[in-house]
């Protein structure tokens, strides 16, 4: 049952992330549609994506390598 919940957790960690990365890159095409970016909001929105793919690429490594 243990792994089992852990499983679940681990799914909705995942889910959580995906959005997260989701929501940034939208957040900087929506923006970037509607006006011209300066350079200080591009580079932030690059951060905020970047962030996004580092914590989702971080959880899946850990979680592939707690599977081994």
């Amino acid at each position: 049952m243990r792994g089992f919940s852990n499983g679940v957790l681990s799914c909705l960690e995942r889910e959580r992330l995906e959005e997260e990365l989701f929501e940034s890159r939208n957040r900087g095409r929506n923006l970037s549609r509607v006006r011209q970016l300066t350079h200080q909001e591009r580079v932030a929105l690059d951060e905020c994506v970047q962030t996004a793919q580092t914590r989702l690429r971080d959880r899946c490594g850990a979680r592939l390598s707690a599977v081994k």
